[in-house]
């Protein structure tokens, strides 16, 4: 006696798991000497009538007395493989329909146990019900209704023919006189029967052959006379009636209760699927489940034994290729025969073609051909050297070429240096490469290049758009920056005057702007107070000098953070001089067209288009507040919907800076902080007299990095809020004192 211990449990679980793989593993393929066929049907493995001959449940019954192939009492007719099914003769027939007085009656249809892996197909059979006045219906196993149908007759109809609408022919279209049918939607081995006399009370209803049928879809219509005939003579009805059933292989029969799987085994060594040329599909309905193997696209035949799926020659098919076919594994090609052209998979596709005169046509067409195309060669080359000459010349004149000579004129040096060849800003950056491209602004595309005389790296910009209103600005940024020679301005190398757009070569700035160095997502932190303060005052530096140091003031327009370049130590750079515009000094507030960005325009400016210096102050001291809060002036809204400025300069007033000032501005910044709003405030008064100067707001900036008793300092005074609440203007006042 084996001991009782987990140990011996789990050997005996791997001894049943082992004999069961042996069983399984054996039945892959009938082993020699098994019966394949019987009574003239063909038995295909995984079916047999042998012992060990048959994949478990597959096990069939040969009757050689009567030379017949049973599944149970069904008569087997044919085995498919390639559809899963059997059909089967059901030599009952029917279960019939007799009166005993009563109105309702039941019986029972079906030859197969519950046990096997066949059930009726529910697309191949139909639920047929033959008689008078009776009602029928299908049931499960729980007595649940899976189809039903009535037969009705009139009151002194026979089936004889000619009697009436009984006749036969109306009892073969089965619509409902005489006979009714219906699909069957759930497949089962068996089914219960239910019948109910509509009119219990008619005798001669009850003498008339009623009975229930499962069979095969259209037999009835073929059979019907003789099951007429057969049935008028015999009140109990023997036709055998032919019924397809479907077969699937149940998963894993012999696995463990822990192995055993609904669909396909993962397991191959316990697939019934043999063949390497096979494939598995599940199988599930309302009754099983299981799988069934099938031969992959292209073959055919067993895929239950190893080798069973062979290649379909194709070619050896009708109809499939009426020209050159040749047969592959699994597939075949098919092309027209050389010397036809067409398409060789229909009938007569391919038409045969005259080779000597197709060989004579191409000769003289090839040489045409090619006369043609070096004559248009020739005169394309010709066209397009004389096309871009001119070209060339228009766009020169276009982009005001001899004016901009006229502008650097002043030194040849400097006119033959800034004149730079299209060829070399192609070469430069590899034809305007889209992975050359490193910014954009209002005007034009910034790309990155390499010039190839020294093998600097230069910025070049082109405009967007070739209107007459973008090459006026490239002319006006070109005069603006050919005179400006400053550190924190951006320096302009030379431009080029031979496209349709005009470009312009820089300096190239590789840090990016002041606005991506501020506006950075918490908590990478943004840049310290101190290098805000000194690039704010290389900016004030730079616009002072545009203000006042050149000949002719030049206003920028558009004073903004994305116009602030950075180089590599962060040193700014002033940028973008698109806008820009050179007043005389005896036209100060002149009336222009408005440009600029919203949130850092000068509102005078705006309303009255009237442009001076203050308009670009207006802008710096925006700036100033965008690097004090780190808020974006086009985009920000308090709760009280007020814009950036309106709501520092309210916040000032009462007294309340740290509620929108940069926390880290707030600890870094000590009393630099609140000097810096004041000047801010001071730079966005609305009326442009009481704003203070470039070079005054230069000053007062230059003051906050140098020890206090070293320098003069020029600051203006904060305005008077408590003034301003109660009068309409705004006094505003230089001081210029030794700081201790």
């Amino acid at each position: 006696m084996i001991p009782a211990t987990p140990l011996a449990a789990v050997l005996l679980l791997l001894l049943c798991f082992s004999a069961s793989a042996q069983v399984t593993r054996g039945a892959s393929r009938p082993p020699p000497g098994c019966p394949t066929s019987c009574g003239g049907v063909s038995v295909p493995y995984p079916f047999d009538i042998g012992d060990g001959c048959h994949w478990p449940g597959f096990n069939l019954t040969c009757d050689r007395t009567r030379g017949r192939l049973l599944i149970g009492t069904l008569e087997v007719v044919e085995i498919s493989l390639a559809n899963s099914t059997v059909r089967v003769k059901d030599s009952a027939g029917a279960v019939n329909i007799t009166y005993h007085g009563t109105p309702d009656g039941n019986g029972t249809w079906g030859g197969l146990t519950g046990a096997g892996p066949f059930v009726v197909s529910e697309t191949r059979n139909q639920f047929v019900v033959t008689g008078c006045n009776v009602q029928a219906t299908l049931l499960g196993d729980t007595g649940n209704v899976i189809a039903g149908c009535s037969a009705f007759c009139a009151i002194n109809d026979r089936w004889e023919q000619g009697a009436g609408t009984s006749s036969p022919a109306a009892v073969a279209a089965c619509s409902g006189i005489g006979c009714c049918e219906t699909p069957i939607p759930i497949g089962r081995p068996s089914y219960g029967v239910e019948f109910k006399w509509l009119d219990p009370n008619h005798e001669k209803d009850h003498e008339l052959p009623n009975a229930v049928r499962v069979a095969e879809r259209g037999w009835f219509q073929g059979a019907s006379a003789a099951l007429l005939n057969n049935s008028l003579a015999d009140s109990s009805p023997r036709t055998p009636v032919p019924v397809v059933l479907e077969w699937a292989v149940e998963s894993a029969p012999l696995a463990p209760p822990a192995l055993a799987t609904t669909g396909c085994p993962q397991d191959a060594a316990r697939s019934a699927c043999r063949s390497s040329l096979s494939s598995c599909r599940n199988v599930t309905g309302n009754y099983r489940s299981g799988y069934v193997c099938q031969c992959q696209d292209g073959y055919q035949g067993n895929p239950y034994v190893a080798g069973g799926c062979q290649d379909i020659d194709e070619c050896a098919l009708p109809g499939l290729c009426s020209g050159e076919c040749t047969n592959t594994p699994g597939g075949y090609t098919c092309r027209c025969p050389r010397g036809a052209r067409g398409n060789p998979r229909i009938k007569d596709g391919c038409i045969k073609s005259s080779l000597g005169l197709s060989v004579g046509i191409g000769i003289g067409s090839g040489a045409g051909l090619l006369l043609l195309v070096l004559g248009a060669i020739f005169v394309s080359r010709k066209i397009k050297h004389q096309r871009a000459k001119m070209l060339k010349q228009k766009f020169f004149k276009q982009n005001r070429g001899h004016l901009l000579e006229q502008l650097v004129s002043q030194k040849a040096d400097i006119a033959e240096r800034m004149i730079i060849p299209l060829v070399e800003l192609e070469k430069a950056t590899n034809n305007f490469d889209k992975a050359r491209e490193i910014g954009g602004g209002g005007h034009g595309t910034v790309y990155k290049g390499i010039m190839s005389d020294d093998l600097h790296v230069v910025a070049i910009k082109k405009s967007k758009v070739a209107v007459q209103r973008e090459i006026d600005e490239f002319i006006n940024e070109v005069a603006i920056l050919s005179q400006i020679n400053h550190r924190n301005v951006v320096k302009l190398f030379g431009c080029c005057l031979e496209t349709e757009v005009p470009l312009l070569v820089y300096e190239f700035i590789p840090n990016g702007t002041l606005y991506h160095h501020l506006h950075v997502e918490e908590p990478q932190p943004s840049l310290p107070w101190m290098d805000r303060l000194r690039i704010a005052t290389e900016t004030a530096r730079a616009i002072a000098y545009l203000h006042s140091a050149v000949s002719v003031p030049i206003v920028h327009r558009d004073i903004k953070s994305q116009n602030i370049l950075l180089d590599s130590t962060l040193v700014a750079k002033v940028s973008d001089f698109g806008a820009s515009r050179c007043i005389p000094v005896d036209q100060t507030g002149e009336a222009t067209a408005i440009q600029g960005t919203f949130g850092y325009l000068d509102p005078v400016y705006y309303y009255t288009g009237r442009l001076t210096e203050k308009s670009d102050v207006y802008s710096f001291g925006v700036l100033l507040m965008e690097l004090l809060t780190r808020k974006k002036p086009c985009s920000y809204r308090s709760s009280d919907e007020e814009s950036l400025v309106s709501y520092f300069t309210t916040l000032l007033a009462a007294g309340d800076l740290a509620r929108v000032l940069d926390p880290q501005v707030v600890e870094e910044g000590g009393k630099d902080v609140e000097e810096v709003a004041m000047l801010a405030a001071a730079c966005v008064r609305m009326e442009g007299d009481h704003r203070p100067t470039m070079r005054q707001v230069e000053m007062t900036l230059e003051s906050l990095h140098v020890p206090h008793g070293n320098i003069v300092a020029c600051h203006m005074d904060a305005p008077n809020y408590s003034v301003i609440k109660g009068a309409n203007r705004e006094e505003v006042s230089m001081q210029c004192a030794r700081r201790d």
